[in-house]
């Protein structure tokens, strides 16, 4: 008998998780994020969709020595009032790399609370593709609440995911 294991990939919106998680009080380790999604849900890739910020390559290295495939979105710099502000909005990059890798994957982990990702996520689940949504807090998008047996807030993890 030919055993066969789930392929499993996450996509990740790095802003989202990160400002969500802060807006707790709290600040995620990635390295042991991305051990945790490899133990609790077998994830075999994981995409994690980043704004690319000259300076940081540091953290980018980090991130992919720790096992990320980091998909890079160009940032615009502005200013709102005093405050010097830069965009990064990576929801279109992971829309459309979760698609590219449509066939090599049996099921997706999407991390975002995000709900401009609503569609992908009602597809996923559609096919029968979706594993698990993992949100960074409990101000998740309204419109995910559909889903709601598939989702999971970072905090239930906490102890496992947290720096220091």
């Amino acid at each position: 008998m030919v055993s066969h294991s789930k392929i499993i990939y996450a996509f990740i919106d790095s802003q989202n998780l990160n400002l969500g998680i802060r807006s707790l009080g709290w600040v995620l380790d990635f390295r042991k994020f991305r051990i945790y999604l490899k133990e609790k849900y077998a994830v075999g890739k994981a995409y994690l969709f980043i704004g690319q910020v000259v300076g940081n390559e540091k953290l980018y290295t980090s991130l992919q020595e720790s096992g990320y495939i980091l998909i890079f979105k160009p940032t615009l710099d502005f200013k709102k009032g005093n405050e010097r502000i830069t965009k990064g909005n990576v929801d279109t990059e992971l829309v459309l790399h979760t698609m590219i890798q449509w066939i090599n994957f049996d099921k997706a982990v999407i991390v975002s609370g995000d709900g401009d990702f609503y569609c992908l996520i009602e597809y996923l689940e559609d096919h029968n593709k979706l594993e698990k949504i993992i949100v960074p807090n409990h101000t998740y998008s309204s419109l995910l609440r559909k889903f709601a047996g598939k989702i999971v807030q970072v905090g239930l993890f906490r102890k496992k995911v947290a720096k220091g």
